[in-house]
């Protein structure tokens, strides 16, 4: 399978992609690459959020894709907690090409307030979650909307990560066979 890879101006997004820098749960980098890649499926289901996030008058601020296995291991070994992370043997859908994290901007390239920040790994950072602020709760609802409307599962732990339904008809990729240079 070949992967598509996001960049501007062919797809309207900012790039974040926080496991190329330091700026993640493990405090150090996982890729090489500040890159992004997504399967061709996953790849316009997030045209569709563009337009829909357009529409809204907001942008998509993407913080990751595809995960090779590579890098799916070492953020198991950092953190084995199956609540938050895919154990390696599971196939994660980041590594299918068929996941992304992602959060809202406003019309200013400010993010919205979602409440915790990208990979919080707690239970605030669930859907439905209490004791977040209102704005946090519609502004969650607003990305949770536009992206099942363009056709995306949702993961409930995790606000920020949408993934094509039945991922696993997708193979998971490493580093060298998806050729992406990331490891």
């Amino acid at each position: 399978m070949t992967l598509i890879e996001i960049t501007l101006p062919e797809f309207d997004v900012d790039l974040d992609i926080r496991y190329a820098t330091d700026n993640n749960f493990t405090k150090a980098p996982i890729y090489k690459r500040d890159v992004c890649y997504l399967n061709p499926e996953a790849a316009e289901k997030l045209r569709k959020s563009i337009e829909l996030a357009a529409s809204m008058g907001l942008r998509l601020k993407l913080f990751d894709g595809f995960r090779p296995t590579e890098a799916v291991q070492m953020l198991w070994d950092h953190t084995p907690d199956p609540l938050y992370l895919s154990h390696p043997s599971n196939g994660s859908p980041h590594a299918r090409g068929a996941a992304i994290d992602l959060t809202l901007l406003n019309d200013a390239g400010e993010e919205l307030e979602m409440g915790t920040g990208f990979d919080d790994m707690t239970v605030l950072s669930h859907h439905g979650a209490l004791g977040i602020s209102a704005e946090a709760q519609v502004n969650r609802a607003m990305l949770l909307g536009l992206m099942s409307a363009a056709g995306w599962d949702f993961y409930q732990n995790e606000w920020w990560h949408y993934q094509l339904f039945r991922p696993r008809r997708y193979p998971t990729l490493s580093d060298g066979a998806a050729r992406t240079q990331m490891m």
